[in-house]
């Protein structure tokens, strides 16, 4: 049995500077890691995808080149130099941040899986098979999610496909069926729509996308649909089945059933916490009927001590905010209560493309909660730069207060949307208002420029 000052569990985007960070200050610390360090966002989610969107982002500005006047031969894709492309990049970050760990003193990179056996104690059981039992006065929880698999009737018999699945994929589906509207099947979607496979989505409520604003969520089916992916709401899947080498799929939907026949199924409805294999009874640490692991506003569980940092303790299961989770604990070491989750900003972008950049309330919830808000809307084909530029998808939406003029919220759908509505965040964060913006003095022709315009709607 060792004892440690402190134990991280998990080495994602908190846990890893998380660990450092106690080490650095003079904590003798341990790093448990039962895989890959970097977690999900290095190993299997932001930088994997996004390196293979830009591929399909490729695809696209070559197929879409004549109305600037270039013309281009159909786009060849091979599909094996974007998995090996993709590869690289994994592999160059994950041993960059690998290395920075086993160069900083007082912290030991243990690999093997972690479970509690004790209130303070941890045993892992390492990858040479051996065991090694652990004992800290403080311990962080950042395990993540895994993908949900649906309960539906011979989903086990048919070698589905997941987020991490996917993506070892050596040829390009023929036909690939996705579970789920939501920000993972639409990335994939659209990323295999561009190399070519057909693609259907299924989605079981009214429309995708529910938490986004619906003439936000429905301009972007209808620029999935001008790329001819399939998206049929309000139905069910009953039933998977093999059927030699296709897989069969029987749809349920107002009231009727059909069949559809794909060669792969993507499954992309929801991630779940893996904490039943952190064996919690032993420690006092309680979970929500989800499994989530529930906090303080400082990130402590229900055990002092222990404290759970990222996607296992439910809320938005963004990198940036488990980022931000290790930073209030780490702050709050210092200076106790100092930071807190509450009432931090909470901005996000789905990579589609164009992009949706989001941040803030939206119109539905404003008015939910019996706000006094106006709404300013601005299509990109109003926007100088999108014209331009030749991409004139997407549209720009923000919500802000009828009385004071504070921006308290915005959707934007367009190139590079991520980075347009970062500036409204930083607006809000400074208190900034929606005339001082639209009078503000952009360069031109750019998309921020474009705010001006936005924020001029509600002039009229």
């Amino acid at each position: 049995m060792q004892h440690y000052d402190a134990i991280v569990i998990g080495s994602g985007q908190a846990g890893t500077p998380l660990s450092k960070k106690l080490a650095n200050s003079g904590l003798k610390t341990a790093l448990i890691e039962k895989r890959w360090v970097g977690g999900t966002c290095v190993n299997d989610g932001c930088s994997p995808t996004k390196a293979m969107i830009a591929s399909a982002k490729a695809v696209w500005v070559s197929e879409n080149s004549a109305r600037l006047g270039v013309l281009v031969e159909h786009a060849h894709v091979d599909f094996p130099s974007i998995i090996k492309r993709k590869n690289e990049i994994v592999t160059r970050m994950r041993e960059n941040s690998e290395k920075g760990i086993l160069e900083t003193e007082n912290l030991d990179l243990i690999y093997g899986t972690a479970a509690f056996s004790g209130m303070k104690q941890v045993t892992v059981q390492l990858q040479s098979g051996e065991e090694q039992v652990l004992t800290a006065d403080r311990i962080y929880i950042n395990t993540g999610l895994k993908p949900e698999v649906p309960d539906i009737p011979g989903i086990r018999d048919i070698e589905f496909l997941t987020s991490t699945s996917i993506m070892e994929l050596d040829t390009v589906p023929e036909h690939l069926l996705i579970l789920g509207s939501g920000y993972i099947g639409l990335e994939f979607g659209q990323m295999f729509r561009r190399f070519g496979s057909k693609v259907t989505v299924i989605e079981p409520s009214a429309r995708i996308l529910k938490h986004e604003e619906e003439d936000i969520a429905q301009n972007i089916a209808d620029i999935l649909s001008l790329e001819h992916i399939d998206i049929l709401v309000k139905t069910e899947v009953m039933s998977l089945a093999r059927q030699g080498g296709l897989i069969c799929a029987t749809l349920h939907s107002d009231g009727s059933t059909r069949e559809v026949q794909c060669t792969h199924v993507l499954v992309a409805a929801g991630r779940e916490p893996q904490t039943p294999a952190l064996n919690l009874e032993m420690t006092g640490v309680k979970t929500d009927e989800k499994g989530y692991i529930t906090v303080n506003d400082q990130l402590e569980t229900s055990t002092e001590g222990i404290y759970a940092l990222g996607d296992v303790k439910g809320g938005p299961a963004f990198t940036h905010i488990a980022f931000d989770d290790y930073r209030i604990i780490y702050e709050n070491m210092d200076k106790p209560g100092s930071r807190s989750v509450q009432d931090r900003p909470v901005p996000y972008c789905m990579f589609i493309d164009p992009q949706l950049g989001r941040v803030g309330i939206t119109e539905t919830e404003a008015k939910e909660k019996g706000m006094d808000v106006k709404v300013a809307v601005l299509k990109n084909e109003s926007v100088a730069r999108s014209i331009e530029t030749g991409d004139e998808r997407g549209m720009m939406k923000a919500v802000v207060d009828a009385y004071t003029g504070q921006i308290l919220g915005a959707s934007i759908l367009a190139e590079q949307g991520g980075e347009i509505v970062t500036i409204l965040q930083m607006a809000m964060m400074g208190g900034i208002t929606y005339d001082q913006i639209m009078n503000s003095v952009f360069a031109h022709p750019t998309y921020a420029e474009s705010l001006n315009n936005l924020f001029s709607t509600l002039e009229k």
